[in-house]
């Protein structure tokens, strides 16, 4: 067992064991541990494993072990701990459950169920991506709503309704306030790239912030290798980011392997920006650019051409893909259709399946006389009006198989009442649902919420009609 393992395994058994650990960091020369149960611990014994220099009693007990060997028993202790550097360390709940977290209990069981069968590289790597950009959803959430008052308020001052400086001055105050995600994204998911790859998050984050270019004048610019024209600061968005911050997880990591702990926190940090920064600026920015605008070529194209059929399409195939999980990698093509054009004319296609969902839940809770069903049912639907699907996905459509068909109906039918009126579009993510109406552009939410309508009613009927089982008509326990 290498050293960092064995000083990894000293400390753990001196502290309770890794149940007894409720979260792991560390700074530059400390293993930052919160306990559960402080009683537990035997700081006199941690003090004698080798390797720890000295310990210090605080809010969190820090443990010295020195530079460049910090980070590596912090990732040992992690590993075993199952989660990311920084991450709560959960415990199991078994009792006293409400009927929305039996329903999400549930879902759990049942997702990592369908996980299993279809774990693959592609499906890992696209966990990755949702890794990267659920913790930001609640920015994102935030900061979509503040994008859509500001759209009306300065729609409102343009109109002639309102006026006066104090309106001017309190939309420009929001939209500081919302521009502080929408400005420093790059920033935001190079740290949580960095965690995700395995790479040091505040590393990652200098990554992301090299691709604003800050600091680059227009008389000095620097000019791409393979056209000779400036660099255009963001150019290739979040994609090439995430990109450059795996590039720079791969290099850090095989450099903490050959370098000396005496040197290793200094030489492989400045190495691993210097190489990483390089190969972003000159290399990746560029390519990723390029893609990034052929994307946005295609799914105008798509969209433009195939109107209500491609509505259709896109909204019934939509919960398929989160079942597979193949719907994370949207995430990113979102953002960099907002970037580019303002909006995102995918997302609100793409939310017609969580409302087909909610047309066979009510269908089901209709019809239903499984008393586990209803419990669940009552748990699922009030999160699933709001986007949040995963509940009614895992929980009841999936696991009885007809209504996770006749859904995904219902959303192929808003989708194509969306694609009909075309060029309807979401000025944020994160938000689905009756959420979204407030972050329509154009002030076509009529078509949004004529969608949703449509969803809620093909997936209600068609559940109704062919989509309730017999397990779910019987009044016995599942």
């Amino acid at each position: 067992m290498s050293k960092e393992k064995d000083l990894a395994h000293g400390i753990l058994g001196t502290v309770g064991g890794i149940e007894n650990v409720e979260m792991i960091t560390h700074c530059m020369t400390r293993v930052r541990i919160t306990l559960r149960d402080e009683s537990l611990a035997s700081i006199e014994n941690l003090k004698r494993v080798p390797g720890v220099i000295g310990v210090i009693e605080e809010s969190t007990l820090q443990i010295i072990v020195g530079p460049g060997l910090v980070e590596k028993v912090s990732r040992v202790i992690a590993d075993i701990s199952g989660v990311e550097l920084g991450e709560v360390i959960p415990l199991e709940k078994t009792n006293g459950l409400s009927d929305k977290e039996k329903a999400a209990g549930l879902a759990a069981q049942n997702k990592e169920k369908y996980k299993q069968r279809n774990n693959t590289p592609v499906k890992n790597f696209l966990k990755s991506i949702s890794n990267i950009f659920i913790p930001l959803v609640p920015a994102f959430v935030a900061a979509g709503l503040l994008a859509g008052i500001t759209s009306v308020i300065g729609n409102f001052i343009t109109a002639g309704h309102l006026s006066g400086e104090g309106w001017a001055q309190f939309n420009l105050i929001l939209n500081v306030i919302k521009n502080g995600i929408f400005s420093y994204m790059a920033i935001f998911v190079g740290i949580n790239s960095a965690r995700v790859f395995g790479a040091s998050p505040s590393l990652g984050g200098v990554i992301g912030g090299a691709t604003l270019l800050t600091g680059m004048k227009p008389e000095l610019p620097i000019h791409n290798l393979f056209t000779g024209e400036p660099l255009i600061a963001g150019q290739g968005g979040i994609i090439g980011v995430v990109l450059a911050v795996w590039i720079l997880s791969v290099i850090e990591k095989r450099l903490h392997k050959i370098m000396p702990n005496s040197i290793d926190l200094i030489v492989t940090s400045f190495l691993s920006v210097l190489a990483t920064g390089l190969l972003t600026i000159f290399l990746i920015m560029p390519f990723a650019g390029f893609a990034a605008d052929n994307l946005l070529i295609a799914v105008n194209w798509i969209l433009s051409v195939g109107g209500a059929f491609a509505g259709f399409f896109l909204g019934g195939i939509w919960l398929v893909m989160v079942m597979l999980g193949l719907h994370h990698i949207m995430t990113p093509i979102h953002i960099e259709l907002i970037a580019q054009t303002g909006m995102t004319i995918l997302l609100p296609i793409l939310a017609m399946a969580g409302a087909g969902q909610v047309g066979a839940g009510l269908a089901l809770w209709i019809r239903r006389k499984n008393k586990q069903l209803t419990g669940i049912i009552k748990g699922a639907l009030p999160v699933g009006v709001l986007g949040i699907g995963e509940p009614l996905i895992y929980g009841v459509t999936l696991p009885l198989g007809k209504p996770f068909v006749t859904a995904c109906l219902g959303g192929a039918f808003g989708g194509a009442v969306i694609g009909y009126f075309g060029n309807v579009g979401a000025m944020s993510i994160g938000a689905s649902g009756i959420e979204m109406l407030l972050l329509i552009a154009d002030g076509k939410w009529w078509v949004y919420l004529l969608g949703l309508v449509t969803a809620y009613i093909f997936g209600f009927i068609c559940t109704y009609l062919f989509g309730t089982p017999k397990e779910a008509r019987e009044p016995k326990e599942a």
